[in-house]
């Protein structure tokens, strides 16, 4: 699981910087977990994206960004709880979830929203 830091979220996410509107850079859709050390619900969540990326890998890519390192990249998003995740497509509008979702809701969002599975 990788961590983002603006440059590389620009070239694998969305370059915010050049693009009003959002415009997908990536070639997988992505999960990306907007999370902080201290804060107790992202560490439940780390363990199910792990799986999930195990689980995953070739079909949806997970990246992981420190708010408290990244904070022009959590404004530029206004995150201001976290956990927050941000579900990617491919094609199609981001979406935003907060707070520690279970692991079968990030199973449901993976197969609607990302990999849009019937």
């Amino acid at each position: 699981m990788e961590h983002l830091t603006k440059q590389s979220f620009q070239e694998k996410v969305f370059n915010f910087e050049a693009n009003k509107d959002w415009k997908f850079e990536g070639e997988l859709p992505c999960i990306i977990d907007f999370y902080a050390d201290w804060c107790q619900p992202c560490k439940i969540v780390a363990p199910i994206l792990d799986e999930l990326s195990d689980e995953y890998k070739g079909k949806v890519n997970i990246y992981k960004v420190n708010t408290e390192e990244e904070t022009e990249l959590a404004a530029a998003f206004g995150i201001r709880s976290i956990p927050s995740i941000l579900f990617c497509p491919a094609d199609g509008q981001p979406q935003m979830a907060q707070g520690a979702l279970p692991k079968d809701t990030f199973v449901q969002a993976i197969n609607d929203v990302l990999l849009k599975e019937k």
